[in-house]
């Protein structure tokens, strides 16, 4: 009986080290950001914009402002797309949808996070939201977009980014790729040994920011999606009454679910139904 007591305390002591650590180091699991350099918005399309976005706690973020076909003429009076990215990469890796997205005639925003894209700060969730408020507070009080042209695009952890943002600041449109209902629910599937809803600091809770919104939705994830399971993304649609778009056999880093067919097309057709 003292050695079975003794083999629990140890395996005791053992998991709750690993809990301590993982604990300690999560948000390091949840944010991965490239820091950079990034090159100049002109270098990277035609007509782009350099842009700097202040952040309510002093923070000065990088971001690259594409306009409508190119054209700086088109900027004035063409719809927008906000673009809050994923947990990994950087504005970088999300030019080639904002190249097919501009060549519908719709300008596109696209900004780095603190901490991410040469970026001082450090990523939290609350830091997440002042950054996406920066993104929409130079859109709208800057260039002058207003509430009916502008359209939200969240991608993956983006999606809990901007869901947030449309409680405050309804958008004429929104476009959640590959979302969950929130950050525990997808935790849990890949650590359900751990406690995780005790555990996170961060909670992202998509599912219940959509349900109180009255806009325009899409939902569109992959059927093979091994990090975000369908099943969350599909309820987060159902809670939203959202239209569902599903890319069949596609898991959630597949170049398609990037800036394929099927993610552009229902972002034209979402922008394109609430400004007719």
């Amino acid at each position: 009986m003292r050695w079975v007591l003794l083999v629990m305390a140890v395996l005791m002591g053992v998991f709750g080290a690993i809990v301590g650590v993982m604990y300690a180091a999560q948000r390091s699991l949840i944010y991965q950001p490239s820091p950079g350099p990034l090159p100049s918005a002109s270098d990277v399309l035609p007509g782009g914009q350099d842009v700097t976005l202040r952040t309510s706690d002093g923070l000065r973020l990088a971001a690259w402002f594409f306009p409508a076909n190119g054209s700086a003429a088109d900027a004035d009076t063409a719809p927008v797309v906000l673009v809050a990215q994923g947990n990994g990469g950087n504005r970088g890796g999300r030019v080639d949808l904002a190249r097919a997205v501009t060549r519908h005639g719709i300008s596109v925003l696209l900004f780095d996070y603190r901490g991410y894209g040469g970026n001082q700060g450090s990523s939290t969730e609350d830091g997440l939201a002042r950054d996406v408020r920066a993104a929409r507070d130079y859109l709208v009080s800057e260039r002058g977009v207003l509430p009916e042209r502008l359209f939200y695009f969240g991608e993956s952890l983006g999606a809990g980014v901007v869901s947030e943002l449309a409680t405050e600041h309804p958008p004429a449109g929104m476009l959640l790729r590959s979302p969950f209902t929130d950050l525990a629910a997808v935790a849990s599937e890949h650590y359900p040994w751990l406690p995780v809803r005790q555990l996170l600091k961060e909670h992202y809770p998509v599912a219940h920011n959509v349900a109180s919104l009255d806009v325009p939705m899409v939902v569109v994830y992959g059927t093979d999606d091994s990090i975000v399971p369908p099943a969350l993304s599909d309820r987060v649609a159902e809670v939203a009454d959202a239209r569902r778009v599903t890319v069949e056999g596609a898991g959630h880093n597949d170049r398609v679910l990037l800036d394929g067919p099927e993610v552009v097309g229902a972002l034209v057709e979402l922008v394109g139904s609430a400004t007719r």
